[in-house]
């Protein structure tokens, strides 16, 4: 058997992780940079959820919403960094071959549940700004449950089909994959197998997973501006949009750059790119979310003075 292949079910020994750059004068600064985007990502995070179980104040459906995003960006974040920070330190890029299945299936997975938990997020503000007199009675607390364990149930599932389907190729050598993590299509690229088939899967699962989501909450957006629109007052319009501005530039961001990653060709150029953009999505979104809620969102603002 060939050195790198699936034979059986047997995997690889381990894959190779090429990373963002091999110049050894970045080393430090990535080093630096890796260790406080992460430890400023978790801190954020929590400290967003905490406020959100603590402030009775909080205890509503979009609040219920904002912190199962954060213990999600929290998580999200972790199947990363730790990774990459451990082989800036070690010089070792090397993962093993259960590693990087398991670090493609909750980075994959929870990539979805929050592409989800966003969509659901649009539902919850179109409810409250578009159907003011139904919101009480169509966003119970019942409703914001099933919607939450739908995402994560969703993510969950769906991309443990796709990553025991990827485990059954087959990998030929050299086991250098063109990223700093696992992701699909670079871990595809090695493959020996026809890969015909899960392309065909992982596209539909595509549209299911970020498309799909995305255009319902661009199409709840649109309904919800034309309310914010019919607003007599400047005031009301203003405070109408502030509730729903800083989820509009989370969507935005991160459904954006993921349907630039995995929708466009995979060209030279943009193999580069796509790092920058993986970087940005997996890295610093976790990272700037718990910023644009308490910038843009007056009661997370006052809380945190508080």
């Amino acid at each position: 058997m060939e050195e790198g292949q699936w034979d059986n079910g047997t995997p690889p020994m381990e894959f190779l992780l090429l990373g963002m750059s091999d110049d050894p004068s970045l080393q430090t600064l990535l080093i630096i940079l890796s260790l406080v985007i992460y430890t400023a990502t978790v801190f954020g995070n929590i400290l967003i959820l905490v406020l959100v179980m603590a402030d009775q104040h909080l205890h509503t459906p979009m609040y219920f919403f904002l912190g199962n995003l954060s213990s999600l960006e929290t998580c999200y974040s972790s199947t990363v960094l730790p990774q990459l920070l451990a082989s800036f330190l070690t010089g070792d890029k090397t993962i093993s071959a259960r590693g990087c299945m398991a670090q493609f299936y909750f980075f994959s997975s929870f990539a979805d549940t929050e592409c989800y938990l966003l969509a659901a997020m649009s539902y919850d503000r179109y409810v409250a700004i578009c159907q003011p007199l139904l919101c009480a009675s169509h966003m119970t607390w019942k409703v914001s449950l099933q919607l939450e364990a739908a995402s994560w149930l969703g993510g969950l599932l769906l991309f443990a089909v796709l990553t025991f389907l990827l485990s059954l190729l087959k990998f030929c050598s050299p086991k250098a994959i063109d990223h700093f993590l696992c992701d699909f299509t670079p871990l595809l690229e090695l493959s020996c197998s026809d890969t015909s088939m899960l392309t065909r899967i992982a596209l539909i699962f595509g549209f299911l997973n970020v498309v799909f989501p995305f255009l319902f909450t661009l199409a709840s957006y649109v309904f919800i501006i034309a309310a914010i629109l019919r607003i007599p007052s400047h005031q009301g319009r203003q405070n109408a949009f502030s509730t729903c501005s800083s989820h509009l530039t989370v969507v935005t961001l991160f459904c954006g750059t993921l349907i630039i990653v995995y929708m466009l060709p995979r060209t030279t150029l943009m193999r580069q790119l796509n790092k920058v953009f993986s970087f940005f999505y997996t890295v610093l979104t976790p990272l700037i979310n718990p910023l644009i809620y308490s910038l843009r969102n007056r009661e997370v603002g006052e809380d945190l003075w508080k």
